[in-house]
């Protein structure tokens, strides 16, 4: 019984894994236009693969209101974006 539940817990680990890492993958991107009255940011990106979406221009959600302060039209960044409450957000971005 314990080698049964030792291989569960493994393939359950295994699959948080994979799950966390596909989420945590950044993707190249250049911000084309912002939007703050509607929190919203146009982005060129490249292959979304969490989402498998090829590579487009689209418009994302921010997660947070401040992360509109801290880019610009024109930059060069990288980014996370997931599906939140069905909406396509961009949840984290480093520059």
């Amino acid at each position: 019984m314990k080698i049964i539940i030792n291989a569960a817990l493994a393939f359950l680990m295994l699959i948080v894994a994979a799950t966390t890492t596909l989420a945590d993958e950044y993707t190249k991107g250049k911000i084309k236009k912002i939007d703050a009255k509607a929190k919203k940011v146009t982005i060129i990106h490249e292959e979304l693969k969490n989402l498998d979406m090829p590579a487009m221009t689209m418009v994302f959600r921010t997660a947070d209101d401040g992360m509109l302060d801290t880019i610009e039209e024109g930059q060069d960044i990288e980014f996370i974006a997931d599906r939140v409450n069905g909406k396509l957000t961009v949840i984290e971005i480093k520059k």
